[in-house]
Parts: structure tokens; C-alpha cells; sequence
């Protein structure tokens, strides 16, 4: 410090008026903690505590400085002020702290003192004289109205610790007063501290009578075992780079309210509420109208996301007002409804050719997207939840402009934003609508959107900078930086290449289910499982069954080991039953082994396409069609993939293969054509493997028979590519046939295997 003209400036001895704002913060912190220590006569034993206590407080207290607002939310705007609720500091708490030894006729509970809040757990922190240790837990029952300590009685105690004192507490509880109070019914969470296990060597204590344990009241409930399996085990930070880690870190810390209370409540999303109605009324979205005579009104809601900067702070909290599309009748408040949305794959086949290249990944956000487009259909539609017009409460919004949600938004904002990227010189890919590209002497500009996601890449550095102004100019856009969040998807780029996964997604889906502390399981499917629509009893709610297979299609994004097992319990949805269940609960326990596991996009070198085909044969017991599967590598990388059934009955299994290897066929045309397009394609043939023999006979055999005339159009499909040198077929071992892993269920170490194969990694293995 001192070599850069840094001067270390101290006050005078003895002088804190000269230290004047810490000697104020250090008076406000020492009268708060005496207010708390006095109110219930806790002993000054417990000091360090009260000033714990006070600081929490404090900074979640109203300040004037702060115009009203508290610190906290101040500091972490998108955070709960209280991670728990507030209890009163020095009042009696049981403790669900069952040990290992107890008897039925022993107490459920701990007698305890409350006294504060952990700074490292979410939980309750609180003293035990009986065991003469601090315990951290949030299964308490309080009674704030009991102090634990009573206005005379404190005295110490001989024994081996001086310093420790002793409290002479009468613990039984007269539950006929009725100035008693209630137990509250306690949140079952997991209990972070219990007593030390039993050491078996010893010899058990005589019971006595005036064993002061047998007072206590019995708890409501069992306390829950202590987790065998914590997530720490499974997901660990260690090997990430310091900039990583922080953007791991801040990114799991990002809070999103559930309801509209709770976004009210918060300062922060209020803002942004309030944000999004001011852009909806500058932009004239709605005009508020009476009802029409047999008109009907559709609903809205509050939807939050959070926008992150490449170092994992906070770009913004944005609120969209979403409408409540479901509602609208064909024919009456939409028509035309058609929107092209750009394909899983050809992002991932961008981020295959930006790591390939070592092109950088830059990322827009558009604000209120969908408002830029005109709405034609007459549409009407309820106040938007907790922001309804003063005095005019009876009127509805006429809508002028499309809104998210609404059928027709999409078609309308894709219209106009077709246009604008048109203008700057872009041309609108043939293959992928929604894939633009540019290619010049100086380089190539790529550009796919998602809604209102904006992902660039290219080697024209400045045509890529003059295309963000551009769009700046036109619409209202965030620079996000290099992508490190898009759509759920964490995508990690480094010298070495990109890795995407769905980590937080993961974790959030493990904690919203219950399975975080599970065991984990090395296969998302029992091997030779077959199941039917009859299994097992009916499972009690559909709705949440249909809601987790939901989100568990989406996580295959990057995650094509699951692509099978989530196909195979997708075919329930309509009625599902308790096996089907048990199904799903395989397939969490089997990414809580691997959260972190994700595809790794590096440079190999090359830029050979090529596609691993199979079937497997009659596999579905209800109706005994074949599925499909198959996985396209572009580069090296992993680009595409599908598990799915076949639509009609394969009498054989070399027609099983014959039909599945016509499919990918036509997803290796699609991925040429799109690389073509946009000047980086090339003219080699593309390899199609196919472990079975009498599937790559047939196509090079011009003779049909029997066996094959029921599938002459894709044998003359696949003839007339190979004839054409679009593509050349080879026969690989089934041992190394990588789509086995999306036909069937495999076990433990063949998954391992293939997911190598495939270029998935786990960067956040333990070490």
C-alpha cells in the first residue's frame, strides 16, 4: 500500500471522538444488546450473542438515512429480509433433538434458550445448559412469552468449568392455565445440530427420579434424521476458477418470489412491477373500456425473472405481465397464431462452431419485447393483479398492442424483429427462421433468438459491435455481456472450449421435489423395466406427475442420458399411476448423483458430421412399436440427439432400423443445409452408423423382395442419398453403438461409458 502512495491514517489514544461514526455504531449496537439482555434477564454470560442479535436487527430495521428502507434490502435486493421468522431474544424454545437412545418414556424435545440467528445455516440459533453447547436447528417450538431465565435465580455452579453457569429453571409446564401459551405448529425442516451419539462402551446411567430430562414436555413430532447423502457430496466448486465460483455463487443466491404478496412486500420487485406498468402506459398497450355486451375477458399474471451479468451479480429484476392466452377462443380474439422459435439444436450447434472457432458468445436482452408488435383481433382482458386503476375497478384493458402470453404475440414480435435484423444487412435462414447470419470479406456475423433472447457470435468483431448499436437503436436492449446464463442453461466458456449444463436447474428441481438429500443411484431406469398403463394404483395428483415430467423434458437440453427414461415416462401423463411415480423418483435420484454433468464443446480438430442410428426392435409391451434413436456430431461435438417412438408396428428389426436410420437422415440433411446456408459447410460426406447388417444391405441392394416392399419410400430415401454422396453408411459394433443410451435402459457403467463417448463432463465433481 504503502509503495502505491497509500498512507494508513489511524485516530489518536484514547480520543473516539475522532472515530466518531464507528464509536456511534458501536454505542447504537451496545444499547440495542443491553435492551435485549435486560427485557429477558439473560445473563451477560451470553454478550456476544445479544450483539449478534442486535446487528441482525439493525440492519433490518427502517432507516431514516435510508430514506425509510432497511440496509439489508438495500445491500441484497433480491433476498428475504428474514430468512426465518423473528423470535423474542432470551425466551424458552423446545428443540426436536431426539438421541439415538431414546426410549419411549424420554423426552421428544430439548429445553433451550433462544438466541439469535445463524449467519451460516437458516435456522435458529439456541443454548442448552443440559448439554452445555450451542445448537443450531429450525424444528423449534417457542414460547415467546416464557423467559427462560427466571428475575432472581442465577447463580453458579461448582464444577470443572467455573465460567459455566447453571440455571435453576422450574421446566414443567401447567398446560390447564389458560395464560399458557400454545405451541406453534413447527415447519419440519431438516435439524442441522443434535446431541452426540451414544458411546456404546459405556455402561448405561441408573435412572434416578430426580432426573431433571424427565420434566420436559414431549414434542409434537419426530425430529428427521440427520442427511447421509448431502449435495455437498455430489457437486463441488473446488476445480472452478475464482471468477466461476462467483458466478456459481451469486447465481444460486438469486431469489425469486412465489406470489404477488411477496413480490409486493419486497422493494426490489415492487420497482420492477411498477417499471413494467410504466413501460405498458408509455407504450399505449391498453386503453381501460367498459365490457362490451357478450364479450369475455381473459386473465393476467405476474411472471419474475432475474437478469444476470456475466460475473453473476444482477443485471436487473424484470416483471413481465403475462396474459392468460389459454383463455382465448379461435375464430373470436385470435386467429393466425404460427411463430418461429429457434431450435434446442441449433444453439447447440452454434455453440459448437463458437468453440470450434474460439468465436465469442455475446448476449442481448431486449425489454418488453412482444409490445413492439400491433394487435388486430379485439382482445380484452382483466387490471393487472395489484395495480388496478383508482375508481374505475369495473373497467377492462382493450388491448392495442400484443402482450406476453397472448397466442398471437409471438407471430407479431417476430414480424417486426424479422424486419429490423433484415435492415441491417442480415439474411433469415431457410432451415431455421429464426437464425440470421451475415458473411462479408471481413468475417461471418451469426445471430439466433429465443423470444426475447438475443445469442451473437462471429469473427466480425466490429460488425458485431455496429449490429448491437443497431438494435439498440431500434428497440430497447441490455447488453448482457459474454453468455453465461441463457434459458436455464449455464454455458462456462474458457480456452479449452464451452461446457453447458443445467446445474441450478437441477438443484432447485431436486430441492422443489424433496430428493436433495437423497441417495443417489447410478442408472435413471431399472434395466429391463417395462411399464404399462395398468401398474400399480392410481397416483393421487396428476397435476403435479405431468408438472415434473415437464420440467424433467426440458432438462434434456443438456442432459441426453435422461432423453430415454423421460420419453418412456412422458407416455403416462394422461393417467398416471404409483409405478410410473417411482419411475420419476429413479430419474431424480439418478441426477442427484451428477448434478453438475453437463456437454463439452471443444475444438477437435475437424468439422466431419457424423450420426449413430438404432432401434430397438417391439421394445414397447403396450403396442410394440420400436423407438428410435439417435445422436449427430458435428465437429466432434454433440449437437442433436432424440429418443422417440415409432409411429407404426416394425415387423423386423431390420425394419425397426430401416425407419430409424430414414429419421436421422433427415436430421443430418437439415444440420447440412443450415451450415451451408450460412457458409460453413462442407462438401464431405456425412457417416451414418448402424450396428445392423441387413439395414446397410438393403440400401445398397436395388433389388426389393418380400421382406422390404412395405418400406420401399425411406429404402429409396436413404438409396438416393447415399447415391447422391450426402451421406455413406458403415457398420459400428453394438458395443460401441452410443444410441443404445436413447433405445433402451442401461446400467450403471455402460451410461458411464456412452455419456463419455458422448463429450459429457462433470466440472463440478468432488475431488
Amino acid at each position: 500500500m504503502s509503495q502505491n502512495g497509500i498512507l494508513h491514517q489511524s485516530s489518536c489514544v484514547d480520543t473516539p471522538p475522532q472515530n466518531g461514526v464507528a464509536e456511534r455504531k458501536n454505542r447504537h449496537l451496545l444499547e440495542v444488546a443491553r435492551a435485549l439482555l435486560f427485557q429477558m434477564n439473560v445473563p451477560k454470560q451470553f454478550w456476544a450473542d445479544a450483539v449478534s442479535t442486535a446487528c441482525f436487527l439493525i440492519n433490518r430495521m427502517p432507516s431514516s438515512v435510508l430514506a425509510g428502507a432497511t440496509p439489508y434490502s438495500i445491500l441484497f435486493p433480491s433476498h428475504s429480509v428474514f430468512p426465518v421468522e423473528p423470535r423474542i431474544f432470551g425466551c424458552t424454545c423446545f428443540i426436536r433433538d431426539v438421541p439415538l437412545d431414546m426410549s419411549k418414556l424420554d423426552p421428544k424435545s430439548l429445553k433451550c434458550v433462544f438466541l439469535g440467528y445463524s449467519r451460516l445455516q437458516k435456522g435458529y440459533r439456541c443454548y442448552s445448559p443440559e448439554l452445555g453447547r450451542h445448537l443450531v436447528s429450525s424444528d423449534i417450538s417457542f414460547f415467546e412469552t416464557t423467559p427462560f431465565f427466571p428475575m432472581s435465580k442465577i447463580y453458579n455452579c461448582e464444577g470443572e468449568n467455573d465460567d459455566i453457569l447453571v440455571y435453576n429453571i422450574t421446566t414443567t409446564i401447567n398446560h390447564a392455565s389458560s395464560n399458557d401459551p400454545v405451541p406453534i405448529k413447527p415447519v419440519i425442516t431438516q435439524v442441522y445440530s443434535r446431541r452426540p451419539p451414544p458411546d456404546n462402551s459405556r455402561p448405561p446411567p441408573a435412572p434416578t427420579s430426580t432426573d431433571p430430562s424427565l420434566d420436559l414436555p414431549i414434542a409434537v413430532c419426530k425430529g428427521k434424521r440427520q442427511c447421509t447423502h448431502p449435495i455437498s457430496s455430489f457437486a463441488s466448486y473446488i476445480h472452478l476458477s475464482p471468477s466461476l465460483r462467483c458466478f456459481i455463487a451469486s447465481l444460486d443466491f438469486v431469489y425469486v418470489p412465489k406470489t404477488l404478496v411477496e413480490a409486493l412486500s419486497h422493494p426490489g420487485w415492487r420497482a420492477a412491477m411498477e417499471e413494467e406498468m410504466r413501460a405498458l402506459d408509455d407504450n399505449g398497450t391498453w386503453e381501460l373500456v367498459d365490457l362490451p355486451a357478450r364479450k369475455q375477458t381473459i386473465g393476467c399474471k405476474w411472471v419474475y425473472v432475474v437478469k444476470v451479468n456475466p460475473d453473476g451479480s444482477v443485471a436487473r429484476l424484470k416483471s413481465r405481465l403475462v396474459a392468460k392466452g389459454y383463455a382465448q377462443t379461435y375464430g373470436v380474439d385470435y386467429s393466425d397464431t404460427f411463430s418461429p422459435v429457434a431450435k434446442l439444436a441449433s444453439v447447440r450447434l452454434f455453440m459448437s462452431i463458437a468453440a470450434t472457432n474460439d468465436w465469442p458468445l455475446h448476449q442481448l436482452d431486449i425489454k418488453n419485447a412482444f409490445l413492439h408488435g400491433d394487435l388486430k383481433e379485439e382482445v380484452y382482458m382483466e387490471q393487472p393483479p395489484g395495480f388496478v386503476a383508482q375508481g374505475e375497478s369495473s373497467k377492462v384493458c382493450r388491448l392495442r398492442k400484443s402482450l406476453y402470453g397472448l397466442k398471437q404475440s409471438p407471430r407479431a414480435w417476430f414480424g417486426r424483429f424479422s424486419e429490423v435484423i433484415q435492415e441491417f444487412g442480415m439474411k433469415k435462414s431457410k432451415c431455421d427462421h429464426s437464425v440470421f447470419y451475415q458473411q462479408s470479406e471481413v468475417g461471418f456475423i451469426l445471430l439466433v433468438g429465443y423470444v426475447d433472447d438475443i445469442v451473437i457470435t462471429g469473427s466480425d468483431s466490429k460488425g458485431i459491435s455496429a449490429l448491437k448499436s443497431f438494435l439498440q437503436a431500434n428497440f430497447q436492449t441490455k447488453d448482457l455481456g459474454m453468455l453465461r446464463y441463457f434459458l436455464g442453461i449455464e454455458v462456462t466458456k474458457c480456452k479449452k472450449g464451452i461446457f453447458l449444463s443445467q446445474r441450478k436447474y437441477i438443484l432447485d428441481l431436486l430441492t422443489e421435489t424433496g430428493k436433495l438429500g437423497a441417495k443417489p443411484c447410478s442408472a435413471p431406469m431399472v434395466t429391463n423395466t417395462q411399464l404399462t398403463a395398468e401398474d400399480g394404483e392410481p397416483f393421487a395428483d396428476p397435476e403435479m406427475y405431468r408438472r415434473l415430467v415437464g420440467k424433467l423434458n426440458y432438462l434434456t437440453v443438456t442432459r441426453p442420458d435422461i432423453a430415454y427414461p423421460v420419453s418412456i415416462v412422458s407416455q403416462f401423463m394422461a393417467s398416471p399411476r404409483t409405478t410410473h411415480w417411482a419411475a420419476l423418483e429413479q430419474i431424480l435420484c439418478y441426477l442427484k448423483g451428477a448434478p453438475g454433468r453437463g456437454i463439452w464443446y471443444r475444438n477437435h480438430g475437424h468439422t466431419h458430421i457424423e450420426c449413430f442410428s438404432d432401434a430397438d426392435w417391439a421394445g414397447s409391451k403396450i403396442d410394440r412399436r420400436s423407438t428410435t434413436g439417435y445422436c449427430v456430431f458435428v465437429g466432434g461435438n454433440l449437437v442433436s440427439w432424440k429418443s422417440k417412438k415409432q409411429n407404426v408396428v416394425s415387423r423386423s428389426s431390420t425394419e425397426s432400423e430401416y425407419r430409424a436410420m430414414a429419421q436421422s437422415t433427415c436430421e443430418l440433411i437439415w444440420i447440412q443445409q443450415l451450415l451451408n446456408e450460412i457458409g460453413l459447410g462442407s462438401s464431405r460426406p456425412m457417416k451414418l452408423w448402424c450396428d445392423n447388417q441387413s439395414a446397410l444391405h438393403i440400401a445398397s441392394n436395388p433389388v426389393f423382395h418380400e421382406r422390404t416392399k412395405h418400406i420401399e419410400i425411406d429404402c429409396h430415401f436413404i438409396r438416393e442419398k447415399i447415391q447422391q454422396n450426402v451421406i455413406s453408411t458403415s457398420h459400428v459394433k453394438t458395443t460401441e453403438q452410443l444410441g443404445d443410451i436413447f433405445t433402451k435402459a442401461l446400467s450403471g457403467p455402460r451410461i458411464e461409458y456412452i455419456c463419455n463417448k458422448l463429450g459429457m463432463i462433470n466440472i463440478y465433481a468432488p475431488a
